[in-house]
């Protein structure tokens, strides 16, 4: 039961840190954003048809999780987006029309939690390349 207790407290010790470290503003548009879809919708001047323009969408801790855009005739194009440690981005993959992946991105982070690097791959995943961030202060 102790251990259980002490995995406890670190597992929320961290997930408390994480969270404690986003912004006040970051929090409340995330509070704002919880499960929530947003569609955004066009209408022909002429035709008066309508299609939807963009999609967004939330998942239960108010962080974006997909979004696409799209034309009269479909899909134009979509990205999913998954959280790891911190609330980060650690993986996006990129659609295409039809719907099929076309790039996936993959980061990682330092200890201050700025990405560090991104790394591009094929649907096969085949690395295609690998991007670097570097922080300079002036």
């Amino acid at each position: 039961m102790r251990k259980f207790l002490m995995t406890l407290a670190l597992v929320l010790g961290a997930a408390l840190s994480a969270h404690a470290q986003l912004s006040e503003a970051t929090l409340q548009k995330r509070e704002m954003h919880r499960n929530m879809t947003i569609k955004e919708w066009n209408t022909d001047a002429r035709s008066k048809t309508r299609w939807m323009d963009h999609l967004t969408r939330y998942d239960a801790e108010g962080r974006k999780v997909e979004e696409a855009e799209y034309t009269q005739y479909g899909q134009k194009w979509r990205e999913t987006y998954e959280y790891g440690e911190n609330d980060k981005i650690v993986k996006e993959v990129v659609y295409g029309e039809n719907n099929k992946p076309e790039l996936i991105r993959k980061y990682e982070y330092d200890a201050s939690n700025r990405k560090m690097k991104q790394y591009n791959y094929a649907p096969n995943g085949k690395l295609l390349h690998t991007k670097v961030f570097e922080y300079i202060v002036n």
